[in-house]
């Protein structure tokens, strides 16, 4: 039977490219979408013409109850989740300064809280059953830092902190955590940014003179997902074309 992946934000961008490698890799592939978000048909029904039948549940992922209930969900109509990737975030950037309380809580809630969130509903199962995948998606901003990035860059680093904590816990329970986190990757939303400053201001930065890809992300989540990775827990593995190293 095949082992349930659950990808939360993986409608487009990063998200979709590891639904669409886990996909291929023969997991049935489940993911999230914030609840009122008309397009999720639309986009099921283009990965279904490429040859992928996701399943998608609404979910609120900066609310515990609304986790709760999504994973109550999957469960019931799918099966228990055997590997959870939080991927899902915002961004809210503007300096300190004149950064608010709810451009502050809104990352927050949304890139760290979530970690809980959806995290909490399904590692007693991973525990019990013997076997499990946490993978937080962080960034190479909560390791060095962005300005204009308190709230995302504290998110971020907090998801590591989770992450190795949580991974002593439950260390002998077969259910590795670990945290990815990636450079400039060249999703829509990175694409979007003027090519002038891509090219003055964030390639000259990167060792390797170019963006990542989504795919190339992708890999290492199938990666940390596998029987393989048995023995890789509580790491965060930088993949920034050398943008950040430590």
């Amino acid at each position: 039977m095949a082992r349930i992946a659950l990808v939360t934000g993986g409608m487009g961008g990063l998200g979709e490219a590891v639904c669409m490698k886990l996909a291929a890799l023969g997991y049935q592939v489940v993911t999230t979408y914030s609840p009122g978000n008309t397009k999720s048909p639309e986009w099921l029904a283009e990965m279904e013409e490429q040859g992928y039948k996701f399943h998608a549940f609404p979910c609120d992922v900066s609310d515990y109850d609304s986790a709760q209930d999504c994973i109550a969900r999957i469960t019931k109509e799918l099966g228990p989740v055997d590997v959870l990737v939080n991927n899902a975030g915002i961004t809210r950037d503007m300096t300190f300064k004149k950064m608010d309380k709810t451009n502050w809580d809104a990352v927050i809630k949304t890139n760290l809280d979530s970690v809980f969130n959806m995290t909490k509903p399904v590692c007693d199962g991973m525990t019990e059953r013997g076997w499990g995948r946490i993978i937080n998606i962080s960034s190479v901003n909560g390791q060095k830092g962005a300005f204009g990035q308190t709230n995302y860059s504290a998110a971020k680093a907090g998801m590591h902190g989770f992450t190795k904590a949580l991974a002593l816990e439950v260390a002998r329970k077969g259910v590795t955590v670990n945290t990815i986190s990636p450079g400039y990757i060249g999703t829509k939303m990175v694409m979007a940014i003027p090519q002038e400053v891509l090219d003055t201001k964030i390639i000259p930065q990167i060792p390797m003179a170019r963006l990542g890809k989504p795919e190339e992300v992708a890999g290492l989540v199938a990666y940390l997902a596998s029987d393989e990775a048995a023995f890789l827990t509580g790491a965060n593995i930088a993949i920034n074309g050398g943008q950040h190293m430590y």
